[in-house]
């Protein structure tokens, strides 16, 4: 089915009610786990809750449980925890992204970045804090053990060196420089693509999916993954700042590779259009109980902050 027609066929799922649902017990999930941590110091945990807490649509988190539920047909207590940790995870990026020696960005979701409500240290602090926390509760939480060993492996794999920290130096090191498609595309795939394909494939071992289905669901979350990467550089000369909720325009100014600059608006939003179809094709060996990963591809495609 391609992305018009499909448009058609899931507009029926109340979309924005089931992310905020799958948001809501994200951050139930957050607040519980942070709780019972008492030993804590106060600022490093106040600069903690505001940021893993601060308003956001956690895609990531939603799609940890969205796949869960496809495959299991409920959202169990090992994807709410995962989903949790890869939210974590997703916070300290953020974090240390806006930093002044990375993007330098005084703004995240439409409120001062961490390093500008607190100070730089601090800032680093509750990255490296948030980052380390969320391995814990996958050791400490998940269940059986053999399944929490499989989850650790997956997340550190996907944002370690050669995954999300390998595409923010890469990306680093393109601004100012003339780069290719390939290049280009080595750089969406490790900076968003390998988090979204891990977070998907977490739900899918959270649920207990068979080999076939953890595959397919891997590769939808890495697709999904590209065509948001895609949107967010088409946004960033799009949309405003209040729209973003960061700095717009900043890609640009900066010099950055991005899909704009390399290879025009129109032409990038096709081969967003192209990488949705290809993860709508990921998702053919299920039936209607995947439609919600369906409407999220097309919601992703058409995003307007």
């Amino acid at each position: 089915m391609d992305v018009q027609n499909l448009e058609k066929s899931v507009s029926e799922i109340p979309f924005s009610e089931e992310l905020t649902a799958c948001a809501e017990a994200t951050d139930r999930t957050l607040r519980r786990l942070l709780d019972g941590q008492k030993d804590i110091p106060s600022r490093l945990k106040e600069a903690m809750i505001y940021t893993v807490l601060s308003p956001g649509k956690r895609i990531r988190a939603a799609l940890v449980q969205w796949c869960c539920r496809v495959v299991s047909g409920q959202v169990n207590e090992n994807a709410l925890n995962t989903a949790a940790a890869v939210e974590m995870v997703h916070t300290y990026s953020l974090i240390h992204d806006d930093l002044p020696a990375m993007d330098d960005d005084d703004f995240r979701r439409s409120r001062p970045s961490c390093h500008k409500q607190f100070d730089e240290a601090t800032a680093i602090l509750a990255g490296d804090a948030l980052l380390t926390f969320a391995f814990e509760v996958l050791a400490a939480e998940i269940t059986p053990p053999q399944t929490a060993v499989q989850m650790v492996r997956i997340l550190a794999e996907a944002a370690g060196p050669a995954g999300m920290i390998a595409g923010q130096i890469k990306d680093l090191q393109s601004q100012g420089v003339e780069g290719t498609l390939s290049e280009l595309q080595s750089i969406h795939i490790c900076k968003t693509g390998r988090m979204f394909a891990a977070s998907a494939e977490l739900g899918a071992v959270a649920g207990r999916a068979s080999e076939k289905h953890q595959k397919a669901l891997a590769r939808f979350g890495l697709d999904i993954g590209l065509g948001f990467q895609i949107a967010d550089d088409l946004l960033d000369v799009s949309a405003t700042s209040e729209q973003l909720g960061k700095t717009a325009g900043k890609d640009s100014r900066q010099k950055k590779l991005t899909y704009p600059s390399l290879v025009g608006i129109e032409k990038a939003r096709q081969i967003a259009e192209q990488i949705t179809q290809r993860a709508l094709e990921d998702l053919s060996c299920f039936g209607s109980e995947a439609d919600i990963l369906r409407r999220l591809a097309v919601e992703l495609l058409n995003r307007k902050r």
